[in-house]
């Protein structure tokens, strides 16, 4: 099988591991850059140009699109998709799941519970905003990541000073969301890696400081965790609400039971250090399997 994996480069860990598995069980692989990449934009032939080459067919491509070039690498994903190969992230999904508004949106309304969550554009709207969720509050940037963009207040004074200040320098547009701070969860989180209809791996992310967050990104450690039949549950429910195949569920444990923070739709793949699960692995055969099925129904239709 002819497989792209579309990535920032050879250098990415994930990328080398994908890379490895895929040719450890015999298929032909290639890394491109896709912010490298240029399309032609043609009724009949969508095609991708790669360092000015046009791109042969592959049979299934697997994206890592960073959070910075979304739109960009989404478009090359698509442009692939209009070729009519297989992808294991539709550049739909992608996009969904990096805005964190309209995340929250579809996993409400596929009945994924989630920490409780508002949203205004309005200045004017604060104090009622406040008034609708206990102190302290989480505030963020729809399309923050790795921790950036999100600040804990832990009064109205606070929570007010920092919703006028993200709306008056944000320039961009981006919604800002204020979310439900679960108190019981502080400074921890757990990321369930999702393959398919299978949680694969799963760790709990723990802050080394007084921080909230626990990203890894910012500090935090990772250690092995079991999920409960009901978190594993919760986990491919938000995945599939997303429409992504290969996902990294964020969850927390609240009184209430696990709680959907965020679905990541490029997640790192740190996790395969920490549970010593081969993720990878996971990841190619589940790409075999698909990809083969679907071409094999192409070649049926024509």
């Amino acid at each position: 099988m002819k497989i792209a994996i579309l990535s920032n480069g050879n250098a990415n860990y994930s990328t080398k591991r994908l890379v490895e598995e895929a040719e450890k069980r015999g298929h032909t692989v290639k890394v491109i850059k896709y912010k490298n990449c240029y399309m032609s934009l043609d009724d009949k032939h969508p095609n991708v140009f790669y360092h000015g080459k046009k791109l042969a067919k592959y049979d299934a491509i697997i994206p890592r699109i960073s959070n910075n070039m979304t739109r960009y690498g989404t478009a090359i994903v698509r442009q692939f998709e209009m070729q009519g190969v297989w992808t294991a992230s539709s550049s739909i999904a992608i996009t969904r799941a990096r805005d964190k508004l309209r995340s929250a949106q579809i996993m409400t309304k596929n009945g994924v519970d989630t920490p409780k969550t508002l949203v205004s554009r309005n200045t004017a709207d604060i104090d009622d905003l406040l008034e609708q969720v206990d102190l302290p509050v989480i505030i963020k940037l729809a399309t923050s990541t790795h921790g950036n963009g999100v600040v804990l207040a832990e009064t109205k004074k606070a929570a007010k000073s920092t919703l006028q200040a993200f709306y008056l320098y944000n320039e961009d547009g981006t919604n800002i969301l204020i979310q439900e701070y679960i108190k019981e969860s502080s400074g921890t989180d757990i990321r369930a890696f999702v393959v398919g209809s299978q949680v694969v791996a799963s760790m709990k992310r723990q802050s080394l400081d007084d921080d909230f967050r626990s990203n890894l990104h910012k500090g935090g450690e990772g250690t092995p965790i079991k999920l409960t039949p009901e978190e594993k549950r919760v986990a491919v429910k938000a995945a599939k609400a997303m429409g992504l195949h290969i996902a990294g569920v964020d969850l927390m444990r609240s009184d209430r039971g696990p709680l959907v923070l965020e679905v990541n739709a490029s997640p790192g793949f740190g996790i395969e250090k920490v549970t010593k699960r081969n993720i990878a692995e996971k990841i190619i055969e589940y790409v075999e399997h698909n990809a083969a099925r679907r071409n094999k129904k192409d070649k049926i239709g024509a």
